[in-house]
């Protein structure tokens, strides 16, 4: 499936496998009345030839499959390289004009280099780590800026986001939330919305019509807008643990897990800036 993000917009496992959308029942080839009849997800892209098309998953044919190990090992590798950069970034860079002139120049390299990524028929690894780099940059940079500020607040949004995470992991596994195909159109409606109005606050605040930075104030109102980022950050979350899942389940080539690596990457760093915004906010209000 495409599990997208708010800030970048990412493609699903490589187009070229077909491993992307949500198919219908009809299109799946169930009848009515079938277990799997209801299921958006049903439609196996990796089905072996000769197998019928929309089978329930199967066991891979190869051992050349994307296994949670696999997931587990690049996800790891690629947060590792997050972390290091915003470390040496931190350590190297003191809160000033030009570490916050290189913090911008990072997070627009990262950004470029996460769209070529989402644009490729192929994950590429040294794109994706390419972009952990220079996202932890960028991280190190802001975090070390509002470590200043509010002393203990990174550390306080690391903890924030380890907890979002475990706790939709938990709602997830539990079957507390389905992610089915309307689940998933509904959350990225107002996921689009959001970023719109973001966008269009951000405007308002360059041209002086908005002060105090709107929407993104470091008042009530502020926080309001911050819970609601972090639950869509909650949401791709569980786009991304339906993604991993159904990876495996269906048999997706091994180089897939650098996809899957990738998604969580974009969505926890995407939950984290929130979270560190959010600590500032309350910490400010004390």
């Amino acid at each position: 499936m495409r599990s997208s993000n708010p800030v970048f917009s990412r493609r699903g496992f490589s187009r070229d496998n077909g491993y992307a959308g949500f198919n219908t029942a009809a299109q799946a080839g169930y009848a009515q009345g079938s277990p799997y009849a209801q299921n958006p997800y049903a439609t196996n892209p990796y089905a072996q030839q000769g197998t019928q098309y929309g089978a329930p998953p199967q066991a891979p044919a190869t051992t050349d499959r994307m296994t949670m190990d696999d997931v587990v090992v690049r996800s790891a590798l690629t947060l590792g390289t997050v972390a290091v950069g915003a470390v040496l970034a931190w350590a190297l860079l003191p809160v000033s004009a030009t570490s916050y002139g290189l913090a911008f120049g990072a997070a627009i390299i990262a950004m470029v280099l996460a769209l070529v990524q989402s644009f490729k028929r192929t994950p590429s690894p040294a794109l994706i780590l390419g972009y952990a780099a220079f996202e932890g940059v960028f991280l190190g940079v802001i975090s070390e800026m509002y470590n200043s500020q509010w002393n203990g607040a990174p550390f306080q949004a690391v903890l924030g986001t380890m907890a979002v995470t475990a706790a939709t992991l938990l709602v997830y596994k539990a079957g507390w939330i389905r992610v089915t195909a309307r689940y998933a159109r509904v959350g990225m409606a107002i996921a689009i919305a959001f970023v719109l109005v973001m966008a269009v606050n951000l405007l308002l605040v360059a041209f002086g019509v908005a002060e105090n930075g709107g929407l993104r104030s470091f008042g009530p109102l502020g926080a309001i807008v911050g819970i609601i980022a972090i639950l869509l950050g909650a949401f791709f979350l569980t786009l991304d643990f339906k993604q991993i899942e159904d990876g495996i389940a269906y048999g997706a080539p091994r180089n897939e897990s650098w996809l899957a690596a990738f998604g969580l990457t974009l969505t926890l760093v995407w939950i984290y800036v929130e979270m560190l915004r959010l600590v500032a906010i309350f910490s400010s209000n004390d």
